[in-house]
């Protein structure tokens, strides 16, 4: 695993590039690629690296970063959430990854997580050169996340929050400190995640550049955040992957992207809870779906002589 710098509007963010085994998914000496980001504020170091591992034991190659503002890349002000930089990292990732020594250029897969597993839908839908992209539990629409939350925590902590927003977004147009929120917390607490699964679920795959802070203000833009409307224009297969008892991403907003990419979709659901999928038997059966998908549609096959 190799650790790798690369550059997004102007800051250096860090990467893991893993290396592909075998021939499996070889073509005249490439292999294919999966770039691969966290979702809401999470680094590369909390659970991500075992599926980048099954990808590289498999036979593709893996680049796996930090956001600008997160973890080890750079960026002020830290833990800043934006869909927009986000995206514009991603972009920036598939750059770099193209042009990596063994890549296949032309089979790059993407891959999302949680708010990522949206980032990819409306990245991809870009990009005509994208091969496959996987959005696993994906925040679909926004829209219908705030009003999850407003669900599950009722409605006077979002009320609070978007308050909170305000002060930090003006406070940022001053010069101010940012205002910060956390990231997870219990049942009732002023936090983007707030459900009884949220702060046990992130904590068990949270790595050490982990913060359990985002800067306020984005959650003033979350409603703008609608991959849902660009699942359309998907250009290649896509794997939608469902949580039935997911809370945070709520499942009927995936299932109408999946609808909206109809002919490119594929769906698999899972009864289990937003966080399980990064955890036993939840992270196991979502990788192998992943790369029973991966193989049906990027690996080489051999040609039967006449």
């Amino acid at each position: 695993m190799d650790d790798v710098r690369f550059e997004s509007a102007g800051e250096r963010c860090a990467a893991w590039h893993l290396t592909g085994e075998g021939d499996a998914f070889a073509r005249d000496g490439r292999r294919p690629c999966v770039v691969m980001a966290h979702g809401f504020g999470g680094t590369r170091d909390s659970g991500l690296l075992p599926f980048a591992q099954a990808f590289a034991a498999a036979g593709l190659d893996a680049f796996v970063f930090d956001y600008r503002n997160f973890g080890d890349s750079t960026g002020e002000p830290r833990q800043l959430v934006d869909w927009r930089r986000h995206r514009e990292d991603y972009r920036a990732a598939i750059a770099h990854a193209r042009r990596l020594d063994g890549v296949d250029s032309d089979r790059i897969v993407l891959w999302g997580t949680s708010y990522s597993g949206g980032h990819v839908v409306a990245v991809a839908a870009d990009d005509a050169r994208i091969a496959a992209v996987i959005a696993q539990t994906p925040a679909t629409d926004g829209l219908a996340a705030l009003l999850a939350l407003a669900q599950y925590a009722g409605p006077v902590p979002p009320l609070r929050m978007t308050a909170i927003g305000v002060r930090d977004l003006v406070g940022g147009l001053l010069g101010r400190e940012p205002v910060r929120l956390p990231l997870i917390g219990p049942p009732g607490t002023l936090a983007a995640m707030a459900s009884p699964d949220a702060e046990p679920g992130f904590l068990a795959v949270a790595g050490p550049t982990y913060e359990n802070a985002f800067c306020a203000r984005a959650l003033l833009d979350l409603v703008r955040n609608r991959p849902v409307t660009r699942a359309a224009a998907l250009p290649c297969p896509t794997l939608f992957q469902i949580a039935d008892r997911d809370a945070i991403c709520p499942p009927a907003a995936v299932e109408k992207a999946a609808w909206e990419a109809t002919g490119r979709a594929e769906v698999r659901r899972y009864p289990i809870g937003h966080f399980d999928i990064y955890v036993g038997e939840g992270r196991e059966r979502s990788i192998a779906d992943q790369l029973h998908f991966l193989r049906r549609h990027l690996a080489v096959r051999e040609r039967v002589a006449a």
